[in-house]
């Protein structure tokens, strides 16, 4: 249903962002949000948990943030698409008649906790890209799947990140 314009972009990295998460981040995203969990603002009690210091909530990533001294980023080997693919995406969805967009929601998986101090990398790439009729008209959705990963490359989650072209 959708034009090879479009489908072509399935598969394609949209880039990587490192993320620091830093204890102070935590306890001001966790009061934002109005969530009372000592594990993420109450460093005797989130020590004395199985986690062994203060955590991060969950969907809270930390900021983008200019990697600290000392310590090196490596782009990985397998992104070798530009930076612009998602602006080159936009522009074949409206070329295409989707010139409208609402955000269709995200959802996440939680693989390992996120701890103060850790250093995220946030590899993002178009995961599908499915073309739908509904009682208004034709819609696209894209997915966009997030991949955040430790100083230590465990995997802590993945995000999943939809929305609607119209």
């Amino acid at each position: 249903m959708l034009p090879e314009e479009i489908t072509k972009f399935i598969g394609k990295s949209i880039g990587v962002v490192a993320c620091e998460v830093e204890k102070g981040s935590i306890k001001r995203f966790a009061d934002a949000v109005d969530d009372p969990n000592p594990l993420y603002w109450d460093e005797k009690y989130a020590g004395k948990s199985r986690y062994g210091s203060i955590i991060a909530p969950p969907g809270f990533f930390g900021w983008p943030v200019n990697l600290p001294r000392g310590m090196t980023f490596q782009r990985p080997t397998d992104i070798s698409d530009p930076p612009e693919v998602t602006e080159n995406l936009r522009a074949a969805l409206a070329k295409a008649g989707f010139g409208r967009v609402v955000d269709g929601g995200i959802e996440y998986e939680f693989f390992c906790p996120v701890r103060a101090g850790d250093v995220l990398t946030a590899k993002s790439m178009i995961k599908d890209i499915v073309g739908r009729e509904g009682k208004t008209g034709k819609m696209a959705f894209v997915i966009i799947e997030t991949a955040y990963h430790n100083q230590n490359n465990e995997l802590t989650a993945k995000a999943r990140a939809t929305a609607i072209y119209r």
